[in-house]
């Protein structure tokens, strides 16, 4: 039975690791130029990634015949992904996709352009006004209640209800401005523009077992 037990969360660690391959993407127009805002999802619109000032975005969880969904002020295109593992994407001048290729130089970067998939859900987009507003001093305890699942611990240490974890890990991932931190105590609720909290944080490796707590500062925007 333990065998049994543990070939079980082998296979599903397996599937984990595969679900959160990295996909990365250029749009450019057909002069080079990048298309910068677009947004890119793949079967949910209500969860995207936008392209970068440089035309970059990057996904986590494409199957081989999914298609992506690019779309560009009004217009939207789709484009089968074809088992690809990137996509250089060319915009033609006239409107319409010019064509759509798979780069290994994109592909052999890994993570390199997916911070994280844009979540539109109830515990995306705290403002630090409303943090400010529930009348705690400190992140950790101003979030609970205003995100589900978050539990603080007689300890101190806090928890993501609903994430999974092969590693042990449980302790979310701390990020502040895009950089990886060991606490908020440093950080002034007045100081924050928004808060994002994701229970499948799986794009940061291991360190994300335990979901990601993610800060953007006003001086950081």
């Amino acid at each position: 039975m333990k065998h049994i037990l543990i070939m079980a969360a082998a296979a599903l660690a397996a599937l984990t690791a595969a679900a959160s391959t990295p996909f990365n993407g250029i749009v450019t127009r057909s002069d080079f130029s990048p298309v910068k805002g677009a947004k890119v999802y793949v079967n949910d619109a209500r969860r995207y990634a936008k392209t970068d000032k440089n035309g970059r975005f990057g996904l986590t969880d494409v199957a081989p015949g999914d298609s992506i969904h690019l779309i560009i002020k009004k217009n939207r295109y789709v484009i089968p992904v074809d088992s690809a593992r990137s996509m250089r994407i060319v915009v033609a001048d006239e409107g319409g996709i010019k064509n759509a290729t798979e780069d290994p130089e994109l592909v052999d970067l890994g993570f390199g352009y997916v911070k994280r998939r844009e979540y539109n859900s109830p515990t995306s987009g705290i403002s630090g006004e409303r943090l400010v507003a529930t009348g705690r001093s400190q992140l950790l305890d101003a979030l609970v209640g205003l995100v589900p699942g978050l539990e603080r611990k007689p300890n101190g240490s806090v928890q993501l209800r609903g994430t999974n974890s092969f590693t042990g890990r449980t302790e979310p991932l701390y990020i502040v401005d895009g950089v990886i931190v060991t606490d908020f105590d440093s950080v002034n609720l007045h100081d924050i523009e928004t808060v994002e909290v994701l229970k499948d944080a799986s794009i940061y490796g291991s360190r994300g077992a335990g979901g990601a707590i993610i800060v953007k500062t006003k001086r950081g925007r």
